[in-house]
């Protein structure tokens, strides 16, 4: 069976997608900041009939990611680690001109320092799997220059460049920086608390372009999930493990 760790996965795109690989079979190792909500989640995903261990914790401290990868170990390994985890630094969002140091500090540690770690920890289980896959959430903000979204955009910036360093460096792992595009999120809605999100799309409107990369397992590389969606009528190449079907 599969396995699959997902940081912040009690709500919005992590449970959306924790839900999908379940519904694959997949086996689970979830985390998210708030115990109540994260086993809430798990009890649900249970039903799907796989392992499904719960952890509460902050993925910005070493030992919570060390235990997250113990429990991949736990359930057989480490085929999908999925850095989705973040924090949007400054709310309300800021010009860089007054943005918080302190905010900007905590932003980086979140989003850039402990997807690494996380990394580091579990290299050695993705390269033992049959076709370990590493997937860090981007953002358009990354690339684009918003105002306000500078600091939280340097940071998806900086995880955008260790997920293109890593891939060169661990040639025998997939590793996709993923722009998921705008979700109805509780995060999007704490960024721009006066606009109305009513036509962005839902989480679970998003992860089929996760799963056509799971798929296809094209190469490693930055992408866009609209894009993604767009060439859905393309072959499906390889399962999970990297099986053609």
């Amino acid at each position: 069976m599969a396995v699959a760790i997902i940081t912040g996965a009690s709500r919005g795109f992590g449970r959306a997608l924790a839900e999908a690989l379940a519904g694959r079979g997949w086996d689970l190792v979830l985390d998210a900041r708030s115990a109540g909500p994260l086993e809430e989640a798990a009890a649900a995903l249970r039903r799907h009939g796989g392992a499904v261990t719960a952890l509460a914790g902050d993925v910005a401290d070493g030992g919570h990611r060390r235990e997250l990868v113990a429990a991949a170990r736990e359930l057989g390994g480490l085929d999908l680690l999925v850095n989705n985890a973040g924090v949007l630094g400054s709310v309300p969002l800021a010009p860089l001109g007054t943005y918080s140091l302190d905010d900007f500090r905590a932003a980086l540690e979140v989003n850039v320092v402990a997807p690494l770690g996380l990394v580091q920890e579990a290299l050695p289980l993705l390269r033992a799997a049959p076709a370990g896959t590493v997937v860090c959430l981007s953002s358009d903000a990354a690339a684009e220059a918003y105002g306000t979204w500078g600091g939280y955009g340097a940071t998806k910036a900086a995880l955008d460049q260790l997920s293109a360093v890593l891939a060169v460096e661990e040639p025998g792992l997939r590793v996709w920086a993923v722009d998921p595009g705008g979700m109805r999120t509780g995060m999007l809605a704490a960024a721009e608390p006066d606009e109305d999100l009513s036509g962005v799309p839902r989480p679970e409107d998003v992860v089929p372009a996760f799963l056509l990369l799971f798929d296809r397992r094209p190469a490693s590389g930055r992408y866009a999930a609209p894009s993604l969606l767009e060439s859905a009528s393309g072959p499906v190449l390889q399962d999970a493990r990297g099986e053609v079907r």
